[in-house]
């Protein structure tokens, strides 16, 4: 096949170097894997392509012509369209002026309503988002769902170079298994697609070719069928990769929480679980089937309106309904947000202060002042223990790859010894042996006596850490299963339980009964 970008000795440094010398091509109607650790240098590339970044020195071609783009504008109008980890919507919008934004308006700037909503549902077709209205503020839709709205952006420009970071990460498997269809579309035409992504499986399924990078080295490209995934984690860490122990035989203890019947307004409804000492409880379902919104509302940051949560601590007596995190906080509950550079992260300050911030209370010295020396070996201790790649504990969080940040967050309420841990995606967009990292991590904290809940889009992160496991379909409890028996067949069943026109029939006749 034609090359269709080529580049050679391409160098990039900040305080440190993050690329050394590396020679890479894509083919024309290729799906090529870029592959690596956090911080091995997959985004910084990445960026240099798209003229978000300048390179120190080295060579680009793009369709045999020089190509050194100095703003993303500039790639664009070459063909070159990337959809990044970190989103880039603008919330206030509605669906349809995100889809449309630089093109908005004609030539005489005006504006026409019924050519933005046209586009917008074609664009949102191709992702499996048809059902949304495209006047619809994107503020108002879940990560999942902005996560396909920014991949339905880039394909309906029909680039020729695509480059994905990590696409799926918020995605599950049937959103999944359309985009992949739509890749392979764009591969069929001839374009060019770079796949960044730290999930094994995927990379089987979708890509021709794969490069490994490793401390901003390129250190192999094979083909994607002659490598497996211990291979290309050795590739990525340069030693095979230690999976996460599973304690023996640990049965969970007593319950800490019991949640009855919460619901929440055209989110959620009616549901009720115990969560036990010593056992990790995951949480799967589709796109909008309102998992993280059920966290939150056990957290207390979008209250619920129904129902509520009891707690060990006061033996059950008090059915709570948490107004603020602060409440749920004092009553032993932390919790892991899913959008982590939105919700969960102070990007300017230190890694330090980020861990310590919900730690502040056991910090505290002589006056109330917060112990440095104290906070600095906290999140010393942290970062080893999740391998955050970083130059010191004081380098400010928004310098970090996103996986590195997602380390920092979750160190942040493992470091603090409350008896209830709300995982919302732990795994998204960081590497497997850090994945493998964090599932230890997990897996220590339910053996310390704790209780954990973990909401996944992977099934196989469920299956891997959780003890058992709850689907959710559209905002309803469908289903409970041991996690070491079930099939993925039996828990997607589950997940699609309520989707279907019976019950949607069966919904419109429940809600016309007086």
């Amino acid at each position: 096949m034609d090359a269709l970008l080529s580049i050679s000795g391409l160098h990039k440094a900040f305080a440190a170097p993050v690329l050394r010398g590396v020679d890479f091509t894509l083919r024309r109607g290729e799906i090529h894997a870029l592959m690596g650790s956090n911080g091995a240098g997959k985004s910084t590339l990445c960026n240099i392509v798209t003229g978000l970044l300048a390179a120190d020195r080295g060579a680009l071609t793009l369709a045999g012509r020089p190509h050194r783009p100095r703003s993303l504008r500039e790639a664009e109008a070459a063909g070159v369209r990337m959809v990044m980890q970190e989103l880039n919507l603008f919330p206030a919008l509605s669906i349809a002026e995100n889809l449309s934004f630089q093109r908005l308006g004609n030539g005489l700037g005006l504006l026409s309503r019924r050519r933005l909503a046209e586009r917008a549902r074609a664009a949102l077709e191709r992702v499996g988002l048809a059902d949304l209205d495209p006047a619809l503020p994107v503020a108002r839709l879940g990560v999942g769902q902005r996560q396909l709205l920014e991949i339905a952006r880039a394909l309906a420009d029909e680039p020729r170079l695509l480059i994905l970071d990590e696409p799926t990460a918020a995605l599950t498997d049937p959103q999944i298994h359309q985009l992949f269809g739509e890749l392979r579309r764009l591969r069929e035409a001839g374009a060019g697609i770079i796949y960044i992504s730290h999930r094994m499986d995927e990379i089987c399924q979708i890509a021709d070719r794969v490069s490994v990078l490793r401390d901003g080295e390129l250190v192999a490209t094979e083909a994607a069928a002659d490598l497996d995934s211990d291979r290309i984690v050795e590739l990525m860490a340069g030693a095979p990769l230690e999976r996460p122990a599973r304690s023996a035989g640990g049965a969970a203890g007593d319950a800490l929480m019991k949640v009855e019947g919460l619901g929440r307004g055209g989110v959620f409804d009616d549901i009720s679980f115990a969560l036990r000492a010593g056992e990790v409880l995951g949480i799967a379902g589709l796109i909008g089937a309102g998992r993280t919104e059920l966290l939150r509302a056990l957290f207390g940051a979008d209250p619920a309106d129904r129902g509520g949560l009891r707690l060990a601590a006061d033996g059950f007596a008090t059915a709570h309904r948490f107004r603020r995190p602060a409440d749920a906080m004092a009553a032993g509950i932390g919790l892991v947000v899913e959008d982590r550079r939105e919700q969960g992260l102070l990007l300017p300050l230190g890694i330090d202060r980020n861990i310590s911030l919900a730690s502040y209370g056991a910090l505290k010295g002589p006056g109330g002042l917060i112990d440095r020396a104290a906070e600095s070996a906290l999140a010393a201790r942290y970062c080893e223990a999740l391998a955050v790649h970083c130059a010191g504990t004081g380098q400010p969080v928004r310098e970090l790859s996103g996986g590195n940040q997602q380390k920092v967050l979750i160190a942040r309420w493992l470091a603090r010894d409350f008896p209830v841990l709300l995982f919302d995606e732990p795994g998204r967009g960081v590497d497997a042996s850090a994945k493998a990292r964090i599932h230890t991590l997990i897996r220590e904290a339910a053996d310390a006596g704790r209780g954990v809940v973990v909401v996944s889009s992977e099934n196989d992160e469920l299956f891997a850490v959780s003890d058992r496991i709850l689907a959710l379909s559209r905002g309803r409890l469908a289903g409970e299963f041991d996690a070491a028996t079930v099939t993925e067949e039996a828990l997607l069943a589950a997940c699609f339980r309520y989707h279907g026109r019976d019950h949607d029939e069966e919904e419109v006749s429940r809600a016309a009964t007086p």
